[in-house]
């Protein structure tokens, strides 16, 4: 009778360590509407979602990952964006180091939300969430560079992409929060 009372503590202990089973379930159309319900951008993360045809075999853990490689294009489109059509349309020495600067802080998102999925292997929700954060501040802080110069203006564009990239992110963050490690 002991060994019996001690194996059943002990599947008790491995079910309780154990995540519950809805996070290793195949994804399907219905995963992802139900994990995006729970995010701030409910369109956005079901059409990123959709966008990717890996979506459909992902658990929740797996839609997160996907939703911060999203966001990792969009960052490295906007550095390019930067880079090619913003740099090479002036001579101005000023405007040249504020969009240096921009496609800095793009590239050290693109870093954030790269470590982000590091965290997400090692199953640390808080970590991988931190670095989301981060990656979402630091357009921000490109769109502080601009006004630290007076009279020079915040390109539109770059403002649709800063606010695209932080919609992206929450909805990351979103994710990951379903995840409740």
């Amino acid at each position: 009778m002991g060994s019996v009372a001690a194996i059943f503590i002990l599947l008790l202990s491995i079910a309780h360590l154990t995540p519950p089973s809805h996070l290793f379930v195949s994804g399907d159309i219905k995963l992802i509407h139900n994990t995006c319900k729970k995010t701030t951008y409910y369109n956005l993360c079901m059409s990123s979602l959709k966008s990717s045809s890996s979506s459909l075999k992902a658990d929740i853990k797996g839609l997160a990952v996907i939703m911060i490689g999203i966001a990792m294009k969009h960052a490295n489109q906007t550095t390019t964006y930067l880079s090619s059509q913003l740099l090479s349309n002036t001579n101005d020495v000023v405007i040249k180091k504020v969009v240096k600067d921009c496609a800095d802080k793009y590239s050290l998102a693109i870093e954030s939300l790269q470590e982000s999925l590091q965290q997400l292997d090692l199953m640390s929700s808080d970590y991988a969430s931190l670095q989301v954060s981060a990656a979402k501040d630091y357009p921000n802080v490109c769109h502080n560079e601009y006004r630290r110069f007076a009279g020079l203006a915040y390109p539109i564009e770059l403002a649709h992409r800063e606010e695209k990239l932080e919609h992206m992110c929450d909805v990351a963050l979103g994710i990951i929060d379903v995840l409740g490690w």
